[in-house]
């Protein structure tokens, strides 16, 4: 994948969440989408540290950054699921 889609699909990603946080009501949409995306991205980060001693390991590319940024941990956690069923 190009480098601009990756950038592309996240600040989609970024925009959607902000427009459903803006029309929940919620309180600073922005700070929020931001966190949601956030989650993600750390969550993945701690499965790859911790990969040495779980023996679960997700390699950190621009596709899984891309995926666990727009789905967020469940992104995450389905990654995990796939990785382990093959």
């Amino acid at each position: 994948m190009e480098v601009w889609h990756l950038v592309t699909a996240v600040l989609v990603t970024f925009l959607l969440f902000s427009l459903i946080y803006k029309i929940a009501k919620k309180k600073k949409p922005l700070r929020r989408a931001f966190l949601t995306m956030l989650s993600g991205v750390l969550s993945l980060i701690l499965v790859d540290i911790t990969g040495v001693f779980t023996g679960v390991y997700l390699p950190v590319s621009p596709l899984s950054l891309t995926v666990s940024s727009c789905a967020g941990v469940p992104g995450v956690a389905t990654m995990l699921i796939i990785s382990w069923l093959l």
